[in-house]
């Protein structure tokens, strides 16, 4: 079994949900993280999200197979206040995040471009 570590990042996240590692919200999301191929599993070990604005913002964050809908997302937090210039931690120390096969993380903002995101992972194919 090969191991991978990887980072994702997406800058300037806003009301709309944006895929974990893409750069834009909406059905073209170049370079988003999807746990892809047959038995293939992730393990997020940091997930950090910085507030990025002069304001407070919350944000909603949630494992699903689809960004098309979210009858099938599983949330990881729901309307978390993010004060201005701060990061809040949602994966790191003892905490992580086990992903499988077609699981992605989304993320959206209560405020427009206001949210930059970092998340390492550990890929096991």
């Amino acid at each position: 079994m090969a191991n991978t570590f990887m980072r994702k990042t997406s800058k300037g996240i806003g009301t709309s949900y944006f895929q974990v590692g893409a750069n834009t919200a909406g059905a073209g999301q170049s370079g988003a993280y999807t746990v892809t191929g047959s038995g293939t599993v992730a393990t997020v070990i940091g997930f950090s999200v910085s507030n990025i604005t002069s304001s407070s913002v919350d944000i909603d964050v949630a494992v699903s197979a689809t960004m098309a809908n979210t009858t099938n997302d599983v949330s990881l937090c729901t309307t978390v206040p993010v004060p201005s210039g701060s990061t809040i931690i949602l994966v790191g120390g003892d905490q992580k995040l086990v992903l499988i096969e077609n699981d992605l993380i989304k993320i959206k903002s209560s405020a427009a471009s206001s949210l930059d995101v970092v998340v390492s992972i550990l890929e096991i194919t």
